[in-house]
């Protein structure tokens, strides 16, 4: 059998298959950005928080934010993960998978969020928070209308970059038997027994929804190059 004879019957399964997996990955598709889009919302809201904290005047809660973000980064994802939806069963916590999951990865990302903002933040120039204060702004009020949007700006390509890593990361979900892609994918394969062909379709999937936010973050870094650039000049 030649080689284009190989590739002929290769993708035949596909077109065979292709009833039956269409709509149980689909389902599995919309999980996964369940957890995604859960998990991100989360470690923005935790980043942003965690952000201020970092910069706070109070060292207790500056060393205690600092605290956070180190375990966030250090420890994997899949124990944080473990730790939600597995450990707290003895405290008589029990979420279901989906849950877990977007709480686990919510948290991990959260710490590497925190630091993105916490960046941004101090690339922002000192005199406007002081500017803010002097006309009489609340600094609270200073962080939400001066200091945030702008370095919402300056944080939007990394935080992309986030979030394509919290959709990969979303794959661990299968671990605590979330129904998302990966889940599906290993059924399949075990009743099926195509593990090549499913699970090429399944990292297929994951490129056609990471890829749009990849050329977003180029675009949007070419933009702020040349800003910065005629800035410069």
């Amino acid at each position: 059998m030649s080689i284009l004879d190989r590739l002929a019957a290769f993708f035949v399964v596909y077109v065979q298959k292709w009833p039956t997996w269409y709509e149980d990955m689909w389902r599995a598709t919309l999980v996964t950005l369940e957890i995604t889009a859960g998990a991100f919302a989360l470690g923005i809201v935790i980043g942003i928080l965690v952000a201020i904290g970092r910069l706070s005047k109070m060292g207790w809660l500056s060393r205690l934010c600092f605290v956070y973000v180190e375990v966030a980064r250090g420890v994997p994802a899949l124990v944080i993960l473990f730790l939600i939806y597995f450990g707290l069963v003895p405290l008589g916590i029990v979420l279901n998978a989906i849950p877990a999951a977007i709480i686990g990865l919510g948290l991990s990302a959260g710490g590497y969020i925190a630091e993105i903002f916490r960046a941004g933040i101090e690339a922002t120039h000192k005199g406007q928070r002081e500017a803010g204060l002097a006309v009489g702004m609340m600094p609270g009020a200073v962080y939400r209308y001066v200091i945030l949007p702008q370095a919402t700006r300056i944080v939007l390509p990394p935080l992309l970059n986030m979030l394509i890593t919290v959709l990969k990361d979303s794959s661990l979900a299968s671990l605590i038997s979330a129904p998302d892609i990966m889940l599906r994918a290993k059924d399949i394969t075990s009743s099926d027994f195509l593990p090549l062909h499913i699970l090429l379709f399944a990292g297929l999937i994951y490129f056609v929804l990471a890829l749009p936010l990849s050329l977003t973050v180029r675009r949007l870094e070419v933009r702020m190059r040349r800003g910065l650039g005629a800035r410069l000049a």
